[in-house]
Formats: structure tokens, C-alpha cells, sequence
């Protein structure tokens, strides 16, 4: 099913990889499955305004996959050199196969806590990419971003640890919005969730 669903978006994204360098903080590249993804898309509101950010996207599944279903700019960011290539490789093969223009699919071959959160980022994926001390990191770069442009910004997390939550729950104003559960899976982390920084709810 997998093999099949890239095949369809013209994409090769499955199998798993270490990170390469040894890096303790950094995690092994496994993509997002369809099958959630399906879930997460019948259940979020994704809406024309939105810029969807995916930390450690690794060859970019979850990237293409929103920006085909919901025609939205998409960036991912990726540490391990030889997965950005690969995700490179599947944006130009993407393009190709869906007839999608590249200029809003945008590929990063960098830190995730040195990324430089735009001023209309707002919807924020992890799937546990790195340790919570980077996690922290990107956090604090969102919200410091958030204080300069007001905005309502997401963060979802799937199969979330709890060391994301714990952080999140106790050290920031992000708040669950809701959990998206999965049919089917028995992994009670089997799931999607959300959480909210409402505008409004921001002090500087």
C-alpha cells in the first residue's frame, strides 16, 4: 500500500534510514503511513491560507502529500544530506507526475533549530524527528516568531513522545486542540495530536 500510494504521487519515500554523523539528538528517518495521513486529512481543517512546515521531513511524503491534497505551500526541513537529496529528487519526480508547479514546495538541508520560522508559517508537523532539547529549540524559535507576527499557529505531533508533551503542557501557552485517533491500531500513541496557540491568547 505504501509502494503504491508514492507510485501515485510519483515519489519513492519508504524504508528507514539512521541519521548519518552519529548525531545523538537526531533520529531515524521513517515516513508518516498513508493510512494516518488519510486520517489527518479527514479530520484537520487545512485551509488555503496555510503554510505547512514539516520538521525532519525526511524524502518529503508528508510534504507532497498535503501539498497535493490541499494545493497549500509546503517547506520541509531535513538534516541527513543524502535524504534531502532524495527529497529533492522526489519534488522534481512529483512535479513531473502531478503536473504541480515546484515554487511552493520548498526542500531544507539544515538544523531544524536554525531554520528561520517565516512570518506566515503557521501550521507546524513532528514526528518525533529529534530529542525534545532541539524540540525546545524550534518551540522557542515559533514562539518567538508568534511575538513579532501575531498569529494562531498548530503544531502537530504524531505518535507524540512524551517528552514533546510533557514540555509542551508544562513550559509553553500551546494547548491540545483535540487528538486524532487512528482506526485500527491498538498503540494507544498511535495518534495525531494537536496543539493550538490561539492569536488571541498570545502576550509578547
Amino acid at each position: 500500500m505504501e509502494r503504491r500510494q508514492d507510485k501515485l504521487l510519483g515519489i519513492k519515500t519508504t524504508g528507514m534510514r539512521e541519521c548519518s554523523g552519529g548525531n545523538v539528538h537526531y533520529n531515524r528517518y521513517e515516513a508518516t503511513p498513508y493510512k494516518a495521513l488519510d486520517i489527518l486529512s479527514e479530520n484537520y481543517d487545512f485551509r488555503v491560507t496555510d503554510k505547512f512546515v514539516d520538521f525532519g521531513c525526511g524524502r518529503g511524503r508528508v510534504a507532497f502529500y498535503i501539498h497535493n491534497r490541499f494545493n497549500i505551500p509546503v517547506t520541509g526541513i531535513e538534516a541527513d544530506y543524502r535524504t534531502y537529496i532524495e527529497a529533492l529528487e522526489n519534488r522534481e519526480s512529483y512535479c513531473m507526475k502531478t503536473g504541480r508547479a515546484a515554487k511552493n514546495i520548498e526542500i531544507i538541508h539544515g538544523l531544524a533549530q536554525d531554520y528561520e520560522i517565516g512570518n506566515s508559517d503557521n501550521c507546524f508537523y513532528f514526528f518525533n524527528p529529534f530529542s525534545v532539547q532541539i524540540f525546545r529549540r524550534v518551540v522557542q524559535n515559533i514562539l518567538r516568531s508568534v511575538g513579532k507576527n501575531k498569529r494562531t499557529v498548530d503544531l502537530i505531533l504524531f505518535y507524540p513522545s512524551p517528552e514533546y508533551r510533557d514540555f509542551l503542557d508544562t513550559e509553553t501557552p500551546f494547548r491540545v486542540e483535540r487528538e486524532i485517533l487512528i482506526p485500527g491500531e491498538r498503540d494507544e500513541r498511535e495518534k495525531f495530536i494537536i496543539y493550538r496557540l490561539h492569536e488571541g491568547d498570545w502576550a509578547a
